[in-house]
């Protein structure tokens, strides 16, 4: 191994890569700066878009691809091209079941393409946010099939993504990272790899389990800050109080407050995720988390409670959600991204087609969402979704949203104006004779 850290140090070392999305992709950027850089994905329709330097994912710039391609970054559909790789880095995704259970179909995916391949002094990362276990108890029995023992033949170690699509303050590049390893050899040599090319601090932990702990209680504490704000937020609304006056009055005191905010619902592919996660997993223990379950459930609550206030709404209007017409203003799970994995949308355009409403959507960024009912494709201008709509959902606080002119909804016959993301003033809505609800509001 000491050959290994001396390659790393030199800039010798490959690096392979599996799965090339939100994770994979810009982490590959930042590999391919100071090493020569592998990228396997099975869609070879997305692998064609990078090797013509086009990127499908909005973190990654054109030009920042274009400026390693076929230099030290070689994206492939062709597995044995990872053969000739020093390290081996699954970031793929880990999605629930029907049964809100973990699916590690894509972990699982990835090891036995990489069994095809897995030699002596091959070191395996995994990225992909699970529960504490899996590198342990999924990774390394399905590895040593191979007839190698991990931690003598291959090493095994996890350093779980921290990757915010949209963040450009903290990046793949500086956000610190947290390492376990399988031992401590190869806890340091993957240190080693990641100081390489990371700015951030690189945390060592004891173990594997530790390091995906880690990861778990990141997303988990802010699922059930999240959860507590909402449910806070409906408390509120029938007090008559506004919940964003009350947060920022809050946030004012320096210490032992940290503000978190209500909304239509969590998106992305960890907070609605991963509370299920280590749910699953503490049951296996013997241990029933019911306060995590039910901030899980606080959370998947919130899409109905913004159609509840559509509701509302349109009664005030007599009217009602079987014969309206609504426009779902943003598809992404939050602002100023087109990524719409676990979006609130696809929940609220699924009740809103459920219970009779005509539905529109509407998104700057995204340019569709699929649901159970169908995928719904956001319309070409602002003018074309708000024309002839009853009831206007705002779901997220694009820049461009808030920026909108309300004047141009009246006109074109908007009557309820519903703000999930606190985007309006309440009078600027109502003094244009439409009907204003919005979360957390009085």
């Amino acid at each position: 191994m000491e050959e290994l850290i001396k390659r790393i140090e030199d800039g010798r070392v490959r690096i392979g890569i599996l799965g090339l999305g939100y994770v994979g992709l810009p982490l590959a950027m930042v590999m391919a700066k100071r090493f020569h850089v592998v990228g396997y994905r099975r869609n070879k329709s997305q692998v064609d878009l990078l090797l013509k330097g086009v990127s499908y994912i909005k973190d990654v710039k054109d030009e920042v691809l274009k400026r390693y391609l076929g230099k030290t970054f070689f994206p492939t559909t062709n597995y044995k091209e990872l053969e000739a790789c020093d390290f081996l880095i699954i970031c793929v995704p880990t999605p629930l079941n029907g049964k809100k259970e973990p699916d590690l179909s894509f972990i699982e995916d990835s090891c036995r393409t990489i069994l095809k391949v897995l030699r002596r002094g091959h070191v395996v990362i995994l990225e992909s946010t699970t529960y504490p276990g899996t590198t342990e108890e999924l990774i390394v029995p399905m590895l040593e099939q191979s007839g190698l023992k991990a931690g003598v033949d291959f090493g095994v170690a996890f350093s779980p993504e921290r990757v915010d699509p949209g963040n450009t303050k903290y990046t793949t590049e500086n956000t610190p990272k947290v390492v376990g390893g399988i031992n401590e050899e190869i806890a340091d040599i993957v240190v080693k790899l990641y100081e390489s090319v990371i700015s951030a601090e690189i945390f060592k932990v004891k173990s594997c389990k530790i390091a995906e702990a880690s990861k778990i209680l990141e997303n988990v504490f802010r699922g059930a800050n999240i959860a507590l704000i909402n449910e806070m937020a409906l408390i509120f609304e029938k007090m008559g109080i506004d919940t964003w006056e009350v947060i920022r009055a809050a946030s004012t005191k320096p210490f032992g407050f940290m503000p978190h905010y209500p909304g239509t619902g969590v998106g992305g592919h960890c907070i609605p995720l991963d509370p299920f996660y280590l749910t699953y997993k503490a049951k296996r223990f013997g241990f029933i988390p019911r306060f995590i379950e039910l901030s899980g459930l606080m959370n998947e609550f919130m899409p109905i409670h913004t159609i509840n206030l559509a509701e509302e709404g349109l009664k005030e209007v007599d009217k009602k959600i079987s014969n309206s017409t609504f426009v779902v203003m943003g598809l992404a799970y939050k602002e100023d991204i087109d990524d719409t994995r676990e979006s609130p949308s696809e929940k609220i355009i699924e009740e809103l087609v459920n219970l009779q409403g005509k539905v529109k959507v509407y998104d700057p960024l995204a340019r569709s969402i699929k649901t159970r009912r169908g995928e719904f494709h956001s319309e070409k201008s602002l003018e074309e979704a708000i024309k002839d709509t009853d009831c206007a959902i705002f779901v997220v606080s694009h820049t461009e949203f808030r920026n909108l002119d309300l004047r141009r909804f009246k006109q074109n016959g908007v009557k309820v104006i519903v703000d999930g993301r606190n985007i309006f003033e309440k009078e600027d809505v109502t003094s244009l004779g439409m009907v204003y609800k919005g979360i957390g509001k009085p």
